[in-house]
Parts: C-alpha cells; structure tokens; sequence
C-alpha cells in the first residue's frame, strides 16, 4: 500500500521537472524560433493578423534576406563588428585581468571598496560620456573610424570584467599559490601556471560578456561613426532597415538571428566552463 503513493510522488516530481524544464527551454528557445520565422516569412503573411503568425502560411521566401545582403553592407557590418569585438576584447584582457587579480588579493578596508569604486563606473550611462568622449576623438583625429570605437568600447568593458574577474580570482584559494611559490615559482610565474588554468573559465566568461557588450552598443557607434561602410551591426541595421514609419521586419530579424544564433551557440558550447567557473573555490 505504500509503494504505490511513493511510486505516484515520483511520478509527480518526474512531471513537475519536466513541465518546468519545457517551460524554460520554450521561453528561451522562442525569441529565435520567432526570429527564424520572421525572416522567412512572406511580407503578406507577416502583415496578415487573420492568419497564424507561429506557422508559414504561405511558402517560405529569401526575399528578406536578398534585401539584408543586397540592399545594405550587413556582411561588411559584421566584419567591423568582429574586429572592433576581437581588438576591444584584446584590450580588455589585458587591463582587467591584473587589475582583477589585484583586487582580488588586495588586502584591507579599501580593497572592496575600491573594487565597487571600479564598477561603479561601469554604470556611467553613455548619455553622459559620449560628449566629452567626442572632443577626446576629434583631438586624436579618429572621426569617422573604427578605432575610435576600439578606444571607447573599454570604458565599459573594463570596469565590468574587473569586477567579473575580481570574483573568479577571489574564489582561489591562495594556498595553491603559496605552494606554488614554496616549489620555487616567482608571484608572477605562480599567477600564469596556477591561477590562470583554474581561472580560464572566468577568462571565458569575461571574453564573451565583453563581445557581447560591444555587438549591442548603439550610442557611441552612431556618434563617432558616419560612414555606412564603417558602421556596426548595432548601428547599420536599425539606420538601414528602418525608414520613416517603415519596418523591414523581416531583414531586420535575418540580420539579429544571424548575428545571435554564434554567440549563443559560443554560450551554450562553453556552459560547463562557466558553471565551473563559478563554484572553483572548491577546488583544492
């Protein structure tokens, strides 16, 4: 008699994990499912609200996409996207990783609040920068350039991944480095050989955001750049694919699932990186 309501409890919890499961892949699966759908889409199918905008109503088309590539520069878009990406990223890395690690091993009252103080400025809106950040451009003389976004991008960058990196690094242990140290390793060499491999999975994290922060960012890109050849997919897409009171619903959703469907391939290929990321403090 107390098999069978035990066998109905599990049989419950194994409906309720699964429920909630399909629930969160649903959710997040349908921004691209609805971006996949929209692009290939007919005009008349995605302006006809009699019919079912979940399903093709009517054969799929490439039209939208021939406009995307045809029509704009998107694929030289994403080329500048990429490589004011790679070089922000590059510059990122650099500053944030020490200053991370500083941080992180800083002793004293002033430590964390000098760690706050950082991110802090992370928080600045580009509202209020990308003025005095304009007369910073034009002394240099980068107007119009890709470089004068690859010179602005890490003031949100690195702010950010100091304080994502300060995390990681505070997680280790310091008793791997000072074993390290006893075995005849320098601070520095301890830092590249021990703490750098344990911490790969925070560089990771940091790599990704910081892209991501950079393929998103409108303000500065249409501030500093003029240009359409010189634009960004966050800049060209909107200016291009919508005139007026018209929409270019379907180019514009090609051009975001395009320019998403890597990144968040990259994201889920590199998940358990993460998750080991964050719970390396019980690494001994």
């Amino acid at each position: 008699m107390t098999r069978r309501p035990f066998k109905l409890v599990r049989i419950a919890r194994a409906g309720g994990h699964a429920g909630i499961l399909v629930f969160f892949i649903t959710f997040l699966a349908f921004p691209f499912y609805w971006m996949l759908m929209t692009t290939f889409k007919t005009t008349i199918d995605l302006h006809d609200v009699s019919k079912n905008p979940f399903l093709f109503n009517e054969p799929p088309t490439l039209e939208h996409l021939a406009v995307l590539f045809q029509d704009t520069q998107y694929l030289q878009w994403l080329i500048n996207t990429g490589a004011v990406g790679i070089a922000v990223v590059l510059i990122t890395l650099a500053l944030a990783v020490p200053a991370g690690y500083a941080l992180a091993r800083m002793t004293g009252p002033w430590a964390q609040t000098l760690g706050i103080a950082i991110f802090l400025t992370y928080l600045v809106p580009p509202t209020i920068l990308f003025i005095p950040f304009a007369r910073i451009i034009a002394t240099l003389g980068l107007q119009d350039s890709l470089w004068s976004l690859v010179l602005v991008y890490p003031s949100f960058t690195v702010p950010f991944c100091t304080w994502l990196l300060m995390g990681f690094f505070k997680a280790i242990p310091r008793d791997l480095e000072d074993a390290a140290m006893i075995d005849g390793l320098s601070r520095f060499g301890a830092f590249v050989k021990v703490v750098m491999p344990i911490s790969l999975a925070g560089v990771l994290t940091s790599i990704i955001f910081a892209f991501t922060l950079v393929t998103q960012e409108f303000v500065y890109g249409v501030t500093f750049i003029t240009s359409a050849s010189s634009y960004t997919v966050s800049v060209g897409v909107p200016t291009f694919l919508v005139r007026g009171d018209v929409y270019f619903w379907g180019s514009m959703m090609g051009a975001c699932l395009i320019a998403s469907v890597p990144i968040a391939i990259i994201y889920n290929f590199f998940v358990d990186r993460f998750v080991a990321g964050f719970t390396v403090g019980a690494v001994k």
